[in-house]
């Protein structure tokens, strides 16, 4: 079934827009306090598009989703009761929450470049972050590792897979789509239990 070709088609002809990086700086930056959807989702075909900018957008990306993280901290440090928690309650996060704090007991400030880093929601640890009074700025510079290191990573990667890429991406995109689906499925059931 082709659901996601045609949402590619559009995602790249958005990402070659004039107001693109001004987009993905805002979505980088809500990611990480509330936003489900990944920055990497706009910053791979922007990166595809204008090759010689992707560096510029990997950096501006990193830099507002640490703003964003920032944002998240202090809101889990400040306004855990009266703002985080009935959000977390309204979007059926209790879960991510307890399995994001039993982490940061277990491993600390790596739990930040894990989360930095990988696809698991960044904004849980970064509102855990707060609500935990982690140290703030050691949470900042990790958290500035780990997302640097994951946008640049996506950026060059489209770099130097440039046309060849492009063409693969968008010939196996489907396929691509439906196994993103199917490993977060079974990430949700993993971290559940």
């Amino acid at each position: 079934m082709k659901i996601f070709a045609p949402l590619y088609e559009k995602v790249m002809l958005w990402s070659k827009h004039k107001y693109a990086p001004f987009y993905l700086y805002l979505t980088a930056f809500v990611e990480s306090i509330f936003w489900p959807i990944p920055v990497d989702i706009m910053l791979a075909p922007m990166a595809l598009a204008k090759r010689k900018r992707a560096w510029h957008y990997a950096l501006g990306a990193t830099m507002f989703s640490v703003l964003g993280g920032a944002v998240g901290y202090y809101l889990g440090s400040v306004l855990y009761d009266p703002v985080v928690l009935p959000f977390i309650d309204m979007m059926g996060y209790q879960d991510k929450m307890i399995t994001a704090q039993s982490w940061f007991n277990e491993w600390g400030i790596m739990v930040i470049f894990i989360a930095s880093f990988t696809p698991i929601p960044f904004k849980v640890f970064t509102i855990t972050a707060g609500a935990m009074s982690m140290l703030f700025w050691p949470f900042v510079l990790t958290a500035f590792i780990g997302r640097g290191l994951r946008f640049f990573l996506v950026a060059g990667l489209m770099v130097l897979g440039g046309e060849k890429m492009e063409a693969k991406l968008s010939q196996y995109i489907d396929q691509l789509g439906w196994l993103t689906i199917f490993a977060a499925i079974v990430l949700y059931f993993i971290l559940k239990h």
